[in-house]
């Protein structure tokens, strides 16, 4: 093992990496200003859905966080030319996992993921080439790097595929159901709009999602089939940009390829008058003591995570207990309606508050699908009626009711649970998120939970 994790590599690949990588955070930063993503998510709304236990983090007043956004943009501009790149590179993540853990109206799996990528550019040896530091430092010049810096990105992927082809696994995704919902907000896109809703293109997008997820890491490992699998990447990230438009995932996704091919393909292509690094040899570190079991603990967590959901009870499609974290990624369409009721508990008056008024559109759509906004939703109103009003009351959530891929709906968060007054569970099913499902898996699963 410590062969194959501290053997000296050429560096090609990283430095090439570390450059695409920056220029993409920069335009992720700087493009959430520009297309109104800051104003709408962070600026505009009164109330912020923060992750659950981080509520005490919330958005700068005014417009600053504008200039939170553009302090993240320097820091990746700074990152793709390699000035100062390690402090860069971690202000970077901190400002990025901050924004993460603030709001999740915008939640998307992209968005774990480049915390995670992103912690990795902090510990690899990215700066070594091709960097100001290297003009600033020249004793930091290095065209090698150990082979460790290379695989975490390479196994990291894997996981991300491997559970994403295996989350599509399902009746819904198989008989292409999805897929339609997927394709008929996209009926007016120029030229493609009418393909997209042929069934014949259904059961390619869904078939051809769970083969490439499952396929596309083995296949770009293997030299024989790597420029068909490379080929192939590139068409299903550029239709993923264009149709989904999901932000620099894509782009992400394509500069990944960079670890796959051999060193002396990327030298060759971008990097000619670097001199390529041969020797070969193993450094093995004087604190591996430490390296090896964090790399072990931290991938052992990234498989255990995405499987978390079939411990606890419920359809995961419904409930969302266990699907952040999880790639499970675009698999359903799910739409809902609640309304919420207030008891004045010394009084005994209820009423129906218009939460419409207390939210904006993108979160009153969470407000109607998401258990964990619903719980806090209802600690935001036990703590607003307390403060404003000095009121006691009980929050019911009545009327609520979801459909999930179309099917009819279902009544959705049991209207006798005082939400106000229940703790949120992390790890196990919440009693108030009602149960029923179609599902035979999931019903199979829950008798032998239960």
């Amino acid at each position: 093992m410590n062969k194959l994790l501290f053997k000296q590599i050429d560096n090609s690949s990283l430095v090439i990496f570390r450059v695409l990588f920056g220029l993409l955070i920069f335009l992720e930063s700087v493009g959430a200003i520009f297309t109104g993503w800051v104003k709408k998510t962070l600026i505009d709304p009164d109330l912020t859905f923060t992750m659950i236990g981080f509520e005490w983090l919330q958005p700068l007043p005014g417009n600053w966080m504008y200039a939170y956004y553009i302090t993240m943009g320097i820091f990746g501009f700074f990152v793709m030319i390699g000035y100062r790149y390690r402090v860069s590179m971690i202000a970077f993540t901190l400002l990025w996992t901050i924004t993460y853990l603030m709001q999740k109206a915008s939640y998307n799996n992209h968005y774990y993921l480049l915390i995670l990528i992103s912690t990795f550019m902090c510990i690899v040896p990215a700066n070594k080439y091709l960097s100001v530091d290297v003009q600033r430092n020249p004793e930091i010049k290095s065209i090698k790097m150990p082979q460790w810096a290379k695989l975490i990105f390479i196994i990291q992927m894997a996981i991300v595929y491997t559970y994403g082809a295996i989350a599509k696994l399902y009746p819904d995704w198989l008989d292409t159901s999805v897929m339609k919902l997927l394709m008929q907000s996209k009926k007016h896109y120029y030229l493609v709009g009418n393909l997209l809703q042929e069934q014949w293109m259904h059961y390619f997008l869904a078939y051809g999602g769970i083969v490439f997820d499952g396929l596309i890491i083995p296949f770009l490992l293997l030299k024989v089939t790597r420029k068909y699998a490379f080929a192939a990447a590139i068409f299903f990230h550029l239709f993923n940009a264009i149709v989904f438009q999901v932000g620099i995932f894509p782009f992400l996704s394509l500069a990944f390829c960079l670890f796959f091919f051999e060193a002396k393909t990327i030298h060759r292509i971008f990097l000619k008058q670097k001199p390529f690094y041969t020797e070969n040899e193993i450094n093995i570190p004087n604190n591996i003591g430490i390296i090896k079991p964090l790399f072990i603990i931290y991938f052992c967590i990234q498989i255990a995570l995405p499987i978390r959901h079939w411990f606890i009870q419920g359809d995961v499609l419904r409930t969302e207990e266990g699907h952040r974290l999880s790639w499970r990624m675009m698999l359903r369409t799910k739409s809902g309606m609640i309304n919420f009721k207030i008891v004045d508990k010394a009084t005994g008056k209820s009423s129906i508050i218009n939460h419409r008024d207390l939210v904006s559109f993108k979160q009153g759509h969470l407000l109607a699908t998401k258990p964990d906004v619903i719980w806090q939703f209802a600690q935001f109103l036990k703590k607003k009626y307390k403060e404003e009003e000095q009121k006691d009351i009980e929050v019911y959530a009545v009327n609520s009711r979801v459909s999930i891929n179309g099917k009819p709906m279902r009544t959705f968060i049991d209207p006798t649970q005082d939400l106000a007054a229940v703790k949120w569970s992390h790890f196990k099913h919440s009693s108030w998120i009602t149960n029923n499902t179609n599902n035979p898996i999931n019903k199979l699963r829950n008798n032998m939970l239960d």
